[in-house]
């Protein structure tokens, strides 16, 4: 009899883990019995009520949804008759309970993109984007009363090349942690238990809510932190800055070592040059950033041509 799994999560990486899991299910010997995520929520001008991504992913193959506000008694009520066996967990955002747990003959396992105890919390891979590691994880743990601070059943490493946005990296670290999430449960499938996990070691830090305040850019910082920063803060909430006191994101850039005497006592934030080839110039407290995409409010997102044919006197601005 194949082993039975309740999984739990919200956002799109969440929904490619998903959607691997419930690809590969027969070959590994699981079956995805439901699927508990975070209530629709109300999107777009009009304000429609929108289900979770992985959400959406369960109603179109006809998987039982769950979307409680909390996970009350009626939750737990309206969960246990499907009989699962373990609880599988990527990004649903609340944290279980005892009583919830109880419910799953095998406990609960989590994917957390990091290398743990480094960077737990909600925000784990802008962390390891601002912060330039050259390399993150994948690891699952068993879910744990404490906020990840569950035992390691596996783990890979994922080596950085300084060009991932938080959305690309988030993304390769659903689909790995899905390939690692179908072993173990193959495992647990043929051996009835949960393989012994290991204790985490080393010293634990901390991510957590990113704010908008967060992405404001800072200028007086050199470029290579910022551009870091617009990758992490890519697409939400998007690094930004203040252009004739209205927000300006910037969506992509890059970093050039441009060295030109009659920069040195510009202040930092000036917009410098317009290179056709290339981009648009700001000076940082280190470096040049040149900015390759943006984004006025309230207007959709342009290339750096498209925008300096309509921001003629952008040139010598003071961004801000």
């Amino acid at each position: 009899m194949a082993l039975k799994i309740l999984y739990a999560g919200s956002p799109e990486a969440s929904a490619k883990t998903l959607e691997y899991l419930y690809k590969n299910q027969k070959e590994y010997g699981f079956e995805i019995a439901g699927v508990l995520t975070n209530p629709p929520s109300a999107k777009g001008r009009k304000k429609d009520l929108t289900p979770t991504a992985t959400g959406l992913f369960a109603r179109e193959n006809n998987l039982p949804c769950f979307e409680p506000e909390h996970l009350d008694s009626e939750c737990r009520q309206a969960i246990l008759p499907l009989g699962a066996d373990i609880l599988v967990c990527f990004a649903y955002g609340h944290i279980f309970g005892p009583k919830f747990l109880e419910m799953f003959k095998f406990g609960g396992i989590n994917l957390h993109p990091s290398l743990l105890p480094k960077y737990r919390g909600c925000t784990p891979v802008p962390a390891a984007i601002i912060n330039r590691d050259k390399e993150t994880a994948v690891s699952i743990q068993t879910l744990s009363l404490k906020m990840d601070e569950g035992d390691i059943l596996a783990c890979q490493k994922v080596p950085l090349n300084f060009t991932e946005t938080s959305e690309s990296l988030l993304n390769d670290c659903a689909l790995t942690g899905a390939e690692l999430i179908c072993k173990l449960l193959k495992q647990t499938a043929e051996e009835k238990r949960l393989p012994e996990g290991k204790a985490q070691s080393g010293q634990a830090s901390y991510t957590g809510i990113i704010t908008k305040e967060d992405a404001k850019i800072n200028w007086n910082e050199k470029a290579e932190i910022i551009e870091a920063k617009i990758r992490a803060y890519w697409q939400n909430p998007g690094a930004w800055c203040l252009y004739e006191n209205q927000p300006l994101k910037i969506i992509e850039a890059k970093v050039i070592a441009a060295d030109n005497p009659a920069w040195q006592e510009k202040e930092k934030g000036t917009v410098l040059d317009f290179v056709k080839n290339e981009g648009i110039y700001i000076k940082t407290a280190e470096c040049i950033l040149c900015v390759t995409k943006l984004q006025k409010q309230g207007k959709a997102a342009m290339n750096y041509k498209d925008f300096m044919n309509g921001a003629r006197n952008f040139t010598g601005t003071v961004l801000q």
